[in-house]
């Protein structure tokens, strides 16, 4: 019996264990789920997802087990994965089953559903979020290793916080939306629920990509913008947590953590933001939502739970010159917000400004899932992306989450800042090419900003192999050292990041001589791309390898 076969079986116990918690709605046969497992181990490719258990959110199709977005009289058995299924299941991923959500993805909060209503993870008597709500609950409780759910107002991110996981929630169009129920399928994102960074991280190498065949998939672009190492924080007059005083002072710590880092912090106008968020449910775009459900609705209204109903029905019928005119104010809303980007990185938000029990949220379902959006309603109308991580727990043990926030394909920038944040850097399987720095681009020196305009990760600090000598190179601006390999040498502290190709490809060629681009031996004995110099340019430098490494040198030059 296998390793992966034990840990397949262990998680259809903890699910019969459980019982009637109202995270699945199916689930795939465990018999079927031991004959994958048994295909996967017998399968002598690098398989990157090899064994990973997944719950996928059910709208978001896997073939044979029915999608029902939630509700059972819309339910249709597809024939075939949504593409960024089969790009799991093809990358050595299983999947356990379909989990709950608010129906149609309509909520925030996880108590719109006719099943039973997934309770938070850490305190049952408290929401889990949503509206993928049993995805991540999944997650939370051990059943599996991720789970699948959809973003469209932060149906991932919301439930993400208040389980105290990690929610990625790519750029639009990054991946692929074809055979996911449309909720707004102009703004519709999957996203990922996962336990650590470096998890989501690795289902985004896996799954992002062009799809042609899907209308909304885009390619990615890698925009060079300015790197001020700055993060944005709200004003004092614009944060609002609705009376929660624990996450008021989480949200506070979690400003101080970010200056700790030693990083920038800045406020900001939140304003245009605010507005933007406010158009998602008081503009077209709730007729977006009425678009894809109007037939059904009309031909079953009773299936209908009976909130989100009230949402469709309820809404106004917006004329062509309204709409129109909404467009232009949301374009209005993101001229006035790409002037952020000019002086920050990032955004650094409260995921939710505070979480209700399940009793309050059914006793005021509209007015308290709204809240719940304050933070999170503008970001995919202003065509952002977003990364939610967990920021702390209040003092009762309830979770707290912040996320970081940035311009559409500064993804991976975002998971950067984010994986500094948790202390995470980004484990070896983020998908680049790792590069070993000692000198100039050190954090802190003159050039790391070329490292940061390209988008690259901070990954570890370290130490080489004892094979090297270190030399001050002499008329450098700024100051240079040159690593040189030789047969018997010294370990000198290096930075390892990572990098796209195509960004590795741009920083190397813009390398100047007498530098160049070779292998690195690290301590641990693995080998990393890295700076090394010509023999011949050290001849007459000052040799510092009597030193730690470039910084240690510095210091004495003060």
């Amino acid at each position: 019996m296998s390793a992966l076969t034990d840990k397949i079986k262990a998680a259809y116990r903890l699910i019969r264990e459980r019982g009637d918690d109202g995270v699945w709605l199916s689930l795939t046969s465990e018999e079927s789920a031991l004959q994958s497992a048994g295909v996967i181990d017998g399968n002598p490719r690098e398989l990157p997802l090899r064994g990973w258990t997944v719950a996928v959110k059910d709208n978001i199709d896997v073939a044979g087990l029915p999608t029902t977005a939630g509700c059972p009289e819309y339910a249709y058995t597809p024939k075939k994965n949504a593409l960024v299924v089969q790009r799991l299941i093809e990358a050595g991923a299983l999947v356990i089953g379909k989990t709950n959500l608010d129906q149609f993805a309509t909520g925030l909060n996880g108590t719109r559903t006719p099943h039973t209503i997934p309770r938070n993870a850490i305190h049952p008597d408290y929401i889990s979020g949503g509206s993928s709500s049993g995805s991540a609950v999944a997650v939370a409780v051990g059943e599996v290793d991720v789970a699948l759910g959809t973003d469209t107002a932060g149906s991932g991110r919301v439930p993400a916080a208040f389980n105290n996981l990690v929610g990625f929630k790519p750029t639009r169009g990054r991946w692929s939306t074809r055979g996911v129920v449309p909720a707004c399928r102009t703004l519709d994102c999957v996203t990922v629920l996962s336990r650590t960074l470096a998890q989501a991280l690795q289902i985004d190498e896996v799954v992002k990509g062009f799809d042609p065949a899907d209308d909304y998939s885009r390619r990615e672009l890698a925009p060079i913008r300015p790197s001020f190492r700055r993060v944005a924080v709200l004003p004092e007059g614009h944060r609002e947590f609705f009376g929660d005083v624990e996450y008021a002072r989480l949200y506070q710590e979690a400003t101080r953590k970010v200056a700790d880092l030693g990083w920038e912090i800045g406020e900001f106008d939140y304003t245009p933001l605010r507005d933007a968020a406010n158009l998602l449910y008081s503009g077209p775009w709730i007729g977006e939502r009425q678009a894809v459900l109007h037939e059904f609705m009309a031909k079953h209204p009773e299936a209908v739970h009976p909130v989100v109903r009230q949402i469709l029905e309820g809404a106004p019928q917006f004329s062509a010159r309204e709409s129109f005119q909404a467009h232009y104010r949301l374009a209005e809303l993101f001229r006035k917000s790409e002037e952020i980007w000019q002086s920050f990185d990032a955004i650094l938000l409260p995921t939710a400004g505070t979480i209700p029990t399940v009793a309050q949220m059914l006793a005021d379902p509209v007015t308290l899932n709204a809240d719940l959006g304050r933070y999170t309603n503008f970001v995919n109308l202003l065509d952002l992306c977003a990364v939610a991580v967990p920021a702390g727990f209040r003092r009762d043990g309830l979770p707290f989450g912040v996320t970081f926030i940035g311009p559409a394909w500064s993804d991976k920038k975002q998971a950067g800042l984010a994986g500094e944040f948790l202390g995470e850097y980004l484990v070896p399987g983020f998908g680049g090419i790792k590069f070993a720095v000692v000198g100039a681009h050190l954090r802190g020196q003159p050039l790391n900003r070329q490292l940061l305009d390209l988008g690259a990760v901070f990954i570890t600090e370290t130490r080489t192999a004892p094979r090297y000598r270190l030399f001050a190179l002499p008329d450098t601006t700024p100051s240079k050292p040159g690593m040189v390999r030789v047969a018997e040498g010294a370990a000198f502290e290096v930075e390892v990041w990572e990098l796209t190709e195509a960004a590795f490809g741009r920083f190397v060629a813009a390398v100047p001589g007498p530098l160049g681009i070779g292998s690195v031996e690290l301590e641990s004995g693995e080998v990393v791309k890295g700076f090394l110099c010509e023999e011949i340019a050290v001849s007459g430098a000052q040799d510092i390898s009597v030193f730690a490494g470039w910084r240690d040198y510095l210091k004495t030059r003060i």
